[in-house]
């Protein structure tokens, strides 16, 4: 099956997600073509319950957000669009053909679900990622010049475009890196308001002290080590 002559493939990193992986799968679009589940090392049937629904599960080589992703790339079939979604039922999926849309009609190839333009529940997000997304979506404004109101997970991108990003960042870096890549490169970008739940279960980031302070830390160093590649790329060029 195909959405508008396109193929569509989901890619959900996972570790220990099996109280929400269920309803995040259960809440699939019929239209979605495959999707593609990179786990590391889930001990409470994550894996098992991927497979149970169809899915391709893929053990990842090591932990780390964008490795997950990464790695449930490669073993997806071919698709003309990736869509990424978290693992916890937090992302709202009824939202999906509202992300593809952009893309589907050449407007845009890379879409981003905006979770500070939707409508949150209560304590769906903490204080300290409200700050950091601020901070971070402040410094891409300042440096690129393209505007972003969040970091969120929930997001789609031509496959083309993607790999033309050549993404690298293997864990906490990943979202920041995208749109830092996505605005270099000049993409028609759209930011698409989308809702956002409670997470099922806790944050292996936010819901921790030394998770947010490792990812605050990370993201800080992907804006500054792009910030300047940026720079050198200036200067090398004519």
């Amino acid at each position: 099956m195909s959405l508008g002559g396109k193929r569509i493939g989901v890619v959900i990193p996972t570790r220990n997600e099996a109280g929400a992986l269920p309803a995040v799968l259960a809440a699939m679009p019929v239209f979605v073509d495959a999707v593609a589940i990179g786990d590391f090392r889930s001990s409470d049937g994550t894996l098992q319950i991927g497979r149970r629904a169809g899915a391709i599960v893929v053990e990842v080589t090591g932990p780390g957000y964008g490795r997950a992703c990464l790695e449930a790339i490669a073993a997806l079939p071919p698709v003309d669009i990736l869509v990424f979604v978290d693992g916890d039922a937090a992302d709202d999926l009824s939202a999906m053909l509202r992300l593809l849309a952009p893309i589907l009609a050449g407007e845009a190839e890379f879409t981003l679900g905006s979770r500070v333009l939707g409508k949150r529940e209560p304590g769906a997000l903490t204080p300290q990622q409200i700050f950091g997304n601020w901070l971070a979506c402040t410094l891409i404004r300042l440096i690129w010049g393209r505007n972003f109101t969040d970091l969120g997970p929930f997001r789609a991108i031509s496959r083309d475009a993607f790999d033309q990003l050549v993404m690298a960042d293997l864990n906490f870096g990943w979202t920041v890196e995208m749109q830092i890549k996505a605005a270099r490169q000049g993409l028609p970008i759209f930011e698409i308001p989308v809702d956002y739940r409670r997470r099922i279960g806790v944050s292996k980031v936010s819901g921790t002290v030394s998770g947010t302070i490792r990812a605050g830390v990370k993201i800080l160093w992907v804006i500054g080590r792009e910030a300047m590649t940026s720079r050198s790329g200036a200067r090398s060029r004519p």
